[in-house]
């Protein structure tokens, strides 16, 4: 799949909304669906081969967050949230249940395109190993990583990761003992520059924990070293 010729789905109860996204997105190359609510969302990904979700948080019926956790019960695509609010609850809502990135209305329409070609490259790209610095299998105390299956098993049972969350474990089970801070996390995972995407790196760490260690943390696997970052002891 080429990045121009992506399908894309942009679900927003504002049809005006809707319509702008489509058209700069169909001059970009990509087949766009719409949808109005989440229902029509969930019939339209289920219809279709969708390989990247916009969805608009505050949606009738089903909003965007539970199309979010629906559409990571079965795959991993890249998810943009988009919220008219600038809340800082929303967006933690959004990162925390697996979307990949977030916008607030009022916004560009050429940023966003650029955040979707962005989040594409990404996922093609993803499982592209560098030779130098990865191996297909990590063991460690209390985890397994196989990077050819994209599998993990921690405690001894299985764990479904987000392509980002994985590539965040696998980052620092790669470097055992060594210090990642946020910024650092980031530009490795993100292959972008860090402009205070701290608060990103946190939700998703912390939805990483819980999906590795539970609740209730008896055995941490990642580690925060206060102030500096966090690390996954050799």
């Amino acid at each position: 799949m080429g990045e121009g010729m992506a399908t894309i789905l942009v679900a927003d109860d504002d049809p005006d909304i809707a319509e702008l996204v489509e058209i700069h997105l169909a001059e970009e190359g990509f087949r766009v669906y719409k949808a109005y609510d989440g229902r029509e969302a969930l019939q339209v990904f289920a219809r279709e081969k969708i390989d990247l979700a916009i969805l608009d948080i505050m949606m009738p019926g089903i909003d965007g967050i539970h199309v979010c956790e629906k559409i990571r019960e079965v795959s991993m695509i890249p998810v943009i949230m988009l919220s008219a609010k600038d809340s800082e609850a929303d967006k933690v809502a959004g990162l925390g249940i697996g979307a990949d990135d977030y916008v607030t209305k009022p916004f560009q329409t050429g940023e966003l395109a650029a955040r979707v070609k962005s989040q594409l490259r990404r996922y093609q790209k993803f499982g592209v190993q560098d030779p130098a610095e990865r191996t297909d299998e990590i063991r460690l105390e209390n985890l397994h990583i196989d990077k050819s299956l994209h599998a993990v098993e921690a405690f001894g049972r299985q764990v479904h990761l987000t392509h980002l969350e994985f590539e965040i474990l696998y980052l620092l089970a790669s470097h055992p003992g060594q210090i990642f801070s946020t910024d650092e996390i980031f530009e490795k995972v993100w292959k972008e520059k860090s402009y205070d995407m701290s608060n990103t790196v946190m939700v998703h760490i912390r939805r990483l924990r819980e999906k590795l260690e539970g609740r209730q943390r008896k055995a941490q696997i990642i580690k925060t070293v206060w102030g500096v970052g966090y690390k996954i002891e050799a």
